[in-house]
Order: structure tokens, then C-alpha cells, then sequence
């Protein structure tokens, strides 16, 4: 007979229980103790206050975790992102970066500390067998299943150590609020931005090659040309997050080959003006082919074509290429009529 089928006095009831059902392995009992050495209880299994000692340990565990999440929250809110700090042997630091690190590290170290010394100290260690089965596990297996279960539910003593369950639910709420405020990072809020470009009515078509207002007769059937708004220069300051927006692809096509009919309306004798910026994740669009007016992106290959209203044909965008309404002017030049009517590049949540 081994130890662990000798009853223990100092032990719970339930616990002894489970020690008790462990005897030697037979085929009627196919779950008893195939030869394991003695079983030794630890301090806490015979030590109320020793569990107690533990439970403490363990509550002060999920207890930091919680106050280096509010620590982190408050290093994000109060710290400059330009304030540096000399830490030695590393050297010079971004305080910002230093604090957010630290207490972070500490937060999710201690959840994790917390959960390891619970598991080792105060949930039952008993070494319980089980032998391999058929999937389709039998009615008796699944019951004994249900009941190990609920046996494990109750070693835990997640129901009788309130402290413990109470300060892990803190932690464990707590510390996902730092990737919540990690978001201010994101940037401001797009309001209307995407929504509008600097194209407006009487807008010349500039080339992007030679920096020169465009002319139809500039623009050959079957070429492919890029335009960008009048007044906007490469040293402008807004000119990377403007020309993201308002990048123009112009193509000449025979009016006969134009299937939409909007399409037409909106062109200057076959030309038309498509956003250079690819709707699935905002490529610029650089790939045409003459033959059949398809224009490709080369990130991902969607496929659009010009002939009819820049509609997808291949690959994830998930809407055509807006189209801008274009005429020309009293000089002879080629202007926008309006802005888009529809934003330009990705579909993002307010889109529609």
C-alpha cells in the first residue's frame, strides 16, 4: 500500500477523497496509480496558515500587477516623449520608453508570478493517471471526465480563497487598459480628411513629370500619364500626405471603347482621370496595359478596368477607382470640374 492510500487527518475531505481513489492499476480501475513514488504533501496541504501565507503572497502578486498598470497609464499620460534619463551601463534612455517598459514588464511578470506560485502552493499536486481511449470516449469515461473537473474546480480553491479570485480579477481587468491607451498613438482621428482632396473646380491638371500644366493634345491614346492639383509642390510640407489623396493616373481611350457611360460624361474626348491610389490597401497604381485598358496594382495585383468605370476585375480591392470629372479651359488646358465624389484609397468604417 502506498502513502497515498493512508488517510490524513490534517487534509480536507475532498482532497483525501481524490488521494484515496489513486490505488494500483488494474484493468477494472485503468485510472489507478500504475507505480508512481510516494506522494508528499506540502506544507499548505497540512498548514492552514502556511495556505494562508501563500494566499497573501499570491493577492500581493496580482496587487502590483495592478498598480505598475495604473503606474504604466500614468508614465504615458505625464512623461514628455523627449525627456531622457542615464541609466547605467545602458546609458542615455527615452525616460517615456524606460517607464513604460518597466512598469509594464512588471505588471504582466507579476500576473504570471501570481498564477505560478498559486499553482505550486495551493492547488492540489496529487499525480493522477489516465490512459489513452477512443475518441468517442465512453459514457462512464466522460462522466469521470465531468467529475475530474469539478474536482480540480474545487483543489483550486478559487471558491474558498476570495482574496485570491478577487485580486486576479483586478489584475486581469487592469492590465489590457495599457493597450487601450497605447491607441493615442494611432493618430488623430480622420474626421472629413479622407473624405476630400485639393482637387476643386478650375484645377489644372499638372504633369508630374515635367511640373507643366497638361493639354488633351498632350495626353496620346494608349499612354498612360500622371497628374497632380495645381499649386502643389514637392517641397511643400503637406505634399507626401496630399499627394496620398490626390495622385491622378490619366488615360486617352477611344470614346467607342468606353463601356460606362457616366464614364464618358465625366472624360474630355476619351480622356479620363482614375485615383492613382489602389482601394484595397492604398497603392500607388503604376502598371497599365494598352490592350484591353487594364490598369494593375503591384502590391497585390488587383486589376481594374479603365474602360468601365475602373471597376475590379482581379484581386482583393474592394471597390472601383474614383473617378474625377474633368473638362478644359478657356486657355486650352486641362481642368478638375469638382473634388471626388466618393473617398479615395482603402475602405475604412466610415466610408458609405
Amino acid at each position: 500500500m502506498s502513502s497515498q492510500d493512508i488517510p490524513d487527518e490534517n487534509l480536507p475531505a475532498e482532497q483525501e477523497a481524490a488521494h484515496g481513489a489513486v490505488g494500483v492499476a488494474d484493468e477494472k480501475n485503468p485510472f489507478a496509480n500504475p507505480g508512481l513514488p510516494p506522494h508528499e504533501h506540502r506544507i499548505q496541504d497540512t498548514d492552514e496558515r502556511a495556505a494562508k501565507r501563500s494566499e497573501r503572497v499570491v493577492a500581493l502578486l496580482f496587487t502590483v500587477s495592478m498598480l505598475a498598470t495604473v503606474a504604466f497609464i500614468a508614465a504615458y499620460v505625464a512623461i514628455p516623449s523627449d525627456k531622457s534619463i542615464f541609466v547605467f551601463p545602458i546609458g542615455h534612455l527615452s525616460a517615456l520608453n524606460f517607464a513604460l517598459g518597466l512598469t509594464l514588464g512588471t505588471a504582466l511578470f507579476c500576473i504570471g508570478a501570481g498564477a505560478v506560485h498559486w499553482a505550486r502552493t495551493l492547488m492540489s499536486d496529487v499525480e493522477i493517471t489516465d490512459e489513452r481511449h477512443p475518441i468517442a470516449a465512453p459514457a462512464d469515461v466522460r462522466a469521470k471526465v465531468i467529475a475530474d473537473f469539478k474536482q480540480g474546480a474545487k483543489e483550486s480553491a478559487i471558491g474558498r480563497r476570495g482574496l485570491i479570485r478577487t485580486t486576479m480579477f483586478g489584475a486581469l481587468t487592469l492590465v489590457p487598459l495599457a493597450g487601450v491607451v497605447l491607441l493615442r498613438d494611432l493618430g488623430p482621428l480622420p474626421g472629413t480628411s479622407l473624405r476630400h482632396t485639393l482637387w476643386s473646380k478650375g484645377k489644372l491638371l499638372v504633369n508630374m513629370n515635367t511640373n507643366e500644366p497638361l493639354r488633351p493634345e498632350d495626353v496620346a491614346v494608349g499612354s498612360l500619364t500622371f497628374a497632380k492639383p495645381e499649386g502643389l509642390e514637392e517641397t511643400d510640407e503637406e505634399f507626401q500626405t496630399e499627394i496620398a489623396k490626390a495622385a491622378l493616373m490619366i488615360v486617352r481611350l477611344q470614346p467607342d471603347n468606353i463601356k460606362d457611360k457616366r464614364e464618358l460624361e465625366w472624360s474630355h474626348e476619351g480622356i479620363v482621370a482614375y485615383s492613382k491610389i489602389c482601394t484595397h490597401v492604398g497603392c500607388p497604381i503604376s502598371l497599365y496595359e494598352q490592350q484591353t485598358h487594364h490598369v494593375l496594382c503591384p502590391c497585390h495585383q488587383s486589376t481594374f478596368d479603365l474602360s468601365d468605370g475602373a471597376r475590379v476585375i482581379f484581386g482583393p480591392a474592394g471597390h472601383a477607382l474614383p473617378q474625377l470629372r474633368i473638362g478644359v479651359n478657356d486657355e486650352g488646358y486641362l481642368e478638375a470640374l469638382g473634388d471626388f465624389e466618393e473617398p479615395v484609397g482603402p475602405a475604412f468604417w466610415e466610408r458609405g
